[in-house]
């Protein structure tokens, strides 16, 4: 086992270490103090759609056990909580009147962090959007963006003193492309049509958040937390490698491009490009607006092949098979490289600003023994991607930050309860909370943080 104050020497002393988590997978009390219905409450009570039709309506009860899990956090030894807000629980329709219960909820979650000494990470939108929102279309529909503008301009003016940062979207390519043209998350589309109409204004919706944000808010640090894709080829033929290349501009060009380039990938618009909607005149000005940082979420690598099929729709790719023989629960290949040539190569691409790895963790279903959970994988698993995280350091990247995915077992989507991510294990039947082997040993190494030896500049 790596030893928690070797891999921390690598480190700057001012390092952040923290936690994440979501709204919808851990609050519960999803139909009390006027939250109103998202879309996946919707979808969760859809046959088929979820394992064991589970859903969100008690999670991990973090809404009725606030203090005691803020608490955790604190006693975990991490200096830095990243949550997410319901917009749900704070426009309940979307639009129209203000809920200030939810709003007096945020406010004793980030009192509570501050009273502690754990600096706040805000996520605006982590893919809870109002039912309400999808008689007009949901993310298909350019009114949707209007409404996250108002509703980040609603939580910053509010909560906007006392953030430490905060992020428009996480990632969108699961609210764009796993949720409109894969099926797998709510609202459960196969239209590529609708993806490309959801992703142009879910990019629209981060530039007015951003616009809002730096209104009401402008000393609060704003960025994007993007799940991008570490695309490898199958093979070197040139086939796959002209795969690789589709493959990743409509992975991560479809966001990074419009983002940080002001455009989307032109291959992309050459193959769709006249099924997307109206790119009107300041669209792309307003997406592109500077970043304060950014956020990279990686769990696995991404492995495609040319598809040879003819007429097979942009980017024309299949899955191919994984290197390492080592896999997750979920079935997810574990390869640290890949997140270091990730890195390298989104740097080389694009200017992006201060970057903190806002999601990596690993899915292992251990249970309790004995008072004890031993997901030694899990343990191996961060050693490896936070060893990756220090070379990139040590080579000049600009890493500010590490957050572990996640906090608690929780409700993990489309798989229900069955898949177990937490450095804490949450028995769903008594609440109880047990802080894994992995849960101690990154506590240690947070533990050692912030000290001395602060990075120049």
């Amino acid at each position: 086992m790596i030893d928690p104050k070797i891999l921390a020497a690598r480190f700057p002393g001012d390092f952040l270490f923290g936690v994440a988590t979501a709204a919808f997978q851990i609050e519960g009390t999803s139909k009390a103090d006027g939250r109103k219905p998202s879309i996946w409450d919707a979808f969760s009570n859809m046959p088929g759609r979820v394992r064991n039709r589970d859903n969100g309506d008690v999670a991990c009860d973090h809404y009725n056990r606030l203090e005691q899990d803020l608490d955790l956090i604190k006693e975990m030894g991490v200096s830095a909580y990243r949550f997410s807000i319901a917009w749900p629980r704070i426009v309940p329709e979307g639009t129209g009147p203000i809920n200030e219960s939810g709003l007096d909820f945020y406010d004793r979650l980030v009192d509570g962090c501050k009273a502690r000494g754990i600096k706040t990470f805000a996520t605006l939108y982590h893919w809870d959007l109002p039912l309400a929102l999808m008689g007009d279309g949901g993310w298909t529909a350019r009114s949707t963006a209007y409404a996250f503008q108002r509703y980040a301009k609603i939580v910053m003016g509010r909560l906007g003193d006392r953030l430490d940062a905060v992020a428009t979207f996480n990632e969108p390519w699961c609210s764009v492309w796993l949720s409109h043209l894969y099926g797998i998350h709510a609202p459960g589309e196969r239209n590529m049509q609708a993806a490309l109409y959801a992703m142009h204004h879910t990019n629209l919706a981060h530039g007015l958040g951003i616009e809002a944000i730096r209104d009401a808010a402008p000393k609060v640090p704003a960025g994007l937390v993007l799940n991008a894709h570490s695309v490898l080829p199958a093979s070197d033929s040139a086939e796959d490698r002209a795969a690789m290349q589709r493959a990743f501009d409509f992975h991560n060009g479809a966001f990074f491009g419009p983002v940080f380039k002001g455009a989307y990938p032109g291959a992309l618009i050459e193959a769709l490009g006249d099924r997307m909607p109206a790119v009107e005149a300041d669209d792309l000005r307003i997406i592109s607006q500077k970043l304060d940082w950014w956020g990279l979420n990686y769990y696995t690598p991404m492995r495609v092949a040319d598809d040879p099929a003819p007429g097979a729709e942009f980017p024309a790719t299949v899955n191919a098979a994984p290197v390492s023989d080592v896999k997750t629960d979920i079935g997810w290949e574990v390869y640290s490289p890949a997140l270091k040539s990730l890195v390298e190569e989104l740097y080389a691409r694009y200017d992006l600003p201060a970057l903190y790895i806002t999601e990596n963790g690993a899915a292992y279903n251990m249970g309790v023994e004995n008072g004890e959970v031993d997901d030694q994988p899990r343990l191996d698993y961060y050693a490896d991607h936070l060893s990756v995280c220090a070379d990139l350091i040590s080579e000049g990247y600009p890493v500010h930050g590490y957050f572990a995915w996640s906090l608690m077992d929780n409700f993990e989507w489309a798989e229900g309860y069955t898949m177990r991510f937490g450095l804490v294990h949450v028995d769903y039947q008594t609440q109880v909370r047990t802080v894994k082997k992995s849960g101690k040993w990154y506590g240690e190494l947070a533990g050692a943080f912030p000290h001395g030896n602060h990075r120049a500049g």
